[in-house]
């Protein structure tokens, strides 16, 4: 491809988003402290404004949010069940606190994170990012949280360590279908150290300026936009620097529909269905998908000389 079919997409003038939704966000930003955000971007690149109060937002894409009710309750979390709208009934009681995130493996100073100081350690920013699932149908949702490179520069990664290794919380006692033995849980992700580190891979902790629900990977999850959904694990407990690249649930599972890489790419197609389309919640008809999820300018450095149709 040329180098201008990595730029940043622009947004058209019908995706702003509505007024009401846009006031409303800037008075929960105001009741927080904040001051001096800038205005919103036409490209989804974030624009950073810091707070009184220490917290980050960033307002970086004027497409129209999807509703916190259908980000909500259209979810994939198999550790409870398969049926998307029914995960937050079913993961309505799912105990978040206490939690700690235990960080090692190839670094100077493992060590474990309280779920109190991931929230008030790290600058707590607000991040707009498109979500695309590899099933073909996506979300615009506002996070909260902070960049994972913040954390891993607190245990200093050492010289060997090349990817990075997630494993999600398995209580089997709260997730009633944990035990089913369909799926090889714990639910494990993984990327390449160099995708960790980038500034647009967030640790989210909320959404829509509350906590994040336990649906959605309570109480902190990876969210990394410019990979398929199932790359961004949920309910995180461990973290590990490794050399090797680490196993993941659906690329051991199923290697022949999901690489390793999982990066959004409408010219590669998952053996079932074409990914050049998505279907937007809360949007009739489909739209087409973007390179990178409309990241591509920001990502592509990371796989330069690479063939992103075999390391798909």
């Amino acid at each position: 491809m040329k180098d201008q079919d990595y730029r940043s997409v622009p947004v058209s003038p019908d995706e702003v988003t509505p007024q009401d939704v846009y006031l409303s966000r800037r008075k929960f930003l105001k009741g927080m402290g904040l001051a001096g955000l800038g205005a919103l971007l036409a490209s989804c690149a974030p624009a950073i404004s810091t707070g009184t109060e220490g917290l980050v937002a960033t307002e970086d894409l004027r497409e129209a949010l999807t509703s916190y009710e259908a980000i909500t309750n259209y979810v994939n979390f198999y550790e409870f069940t398969t049926n998307k709208e029914g995960v937050a009934e079913l993961a309505r009681d799912f105990v978040t606190e206490p939690w700690s995130v235990e960080v090692g493996g190839l670094v100077e100073n493992p060590r474990s994170f309280s779920l109190e100081e991931l929230r008030t350690n790290f600058a707590q920013e607000e991040r707009i990012y498109r979500m695309r699932c590899v099933e073909g149908w996506s979300m615009v949702i506002p996070w909260l949280g902070f960049p994972l490179h913040k954390l891993l520069a607190e245990v200093k990664p050492t010289g060997a360590a090349r990817y990075v290794s997630f494993e999600s919380a398995l209580v089997p006692e709260q997730m009633n279908a944990a035990s089913s033995g369909m799926f090889p849980f714990p639910y494990l992700e993984g990327l390449r150290l160099d995708e960790a580190q980038h500034d647009l891979t967030l640790l989210a902790t909320g959404l829509y300026g509350e906590t994040l629900p336990p649906q959605n990977g309570a109480p902190i999850r990876l969210v990394v936009p410019w990979k398929y959904g199932f790359k961004s694990g949920k309910s995180l407990v461990r973290i590990t620097l490794v050399e090797n690249q680490p196993p993941t649930l659906w690329n051991t599972i199923a290697p022949q529909e999901y690489g390793f890489y999982a990066n959004v790419n409408p010219a590669v197609s998952h053996p079932r269905w074409s990914q050049a389309t998505e279907r937007r919640m809360g949007e009739s008809g489909r739209r087409e998908t973007l390179l990178m999820n409309g990241y591509a300018e920001e990502v592509m450095p990371l796989y330069a000389g690479m063939d992103l149709k075999v390391n798909y």
